[in-house]
C-alpha cells in the first residue's frame, strides 16, 4: 500500500492507484502484454486498499471526535461549565 509523506493512508492516492492501475490493466489487455496486466491488477488493489483504510482512518478519527465532544458536553452540563458544555456540544453535533 502506498501513503503519503506521513506513512498515513491518503484518500487521494489511493484513488489515483487504483485508476492508474485500472489504466495500466486495460493497456495490458488491448495489447496482450500480461506483464501490465498483473502490475495494473496489483496497483488498482493497491489503490483500493489504501483508499479504504484512508474512509476507515477518517471515521475512527470522527467518533473519537464525537465521544469526545459529548463526553465534554456531559462534563460541562454536570459542573455548571457552561463554555465547556457548549464546547463539547459544538464538537459532538448535537
Amino acid at each position: 500500500m502506498s501513503s503519503n509523506n506521513n506513512g498515513e493512508p491518503n484518500k487521494s492516492t489511493g484513488q489515483y492507484h487504483s485508476v492508474k492501475g485500472t489504466l495500466v490493466e486495460t493497456i495490458g489487455n488491448l495489447t496482450g502484454a500480461q506483464s501490465w496486466q498483473q502490475s495494473g491488477k496489483e496497483e488498482h488493489a493497491q489503490g483500493e486498499g489504501e483508499y479504504q483504510a484512508a474512509q476507515a482512518k477518517g471515521y475512527a478519527e470522527g467518533t473519537i471526535d464525537r465521544v469526545s465532544g459529548k463526553k465534554d458536553a456531559v462534563v460541562g452540563a454536570v459542573t455548571g461549565d457552561r463554555q465547556q458544555e457548549t464546547s463539547g456540544t459544538l464538537a459532538f453535533g448535537a
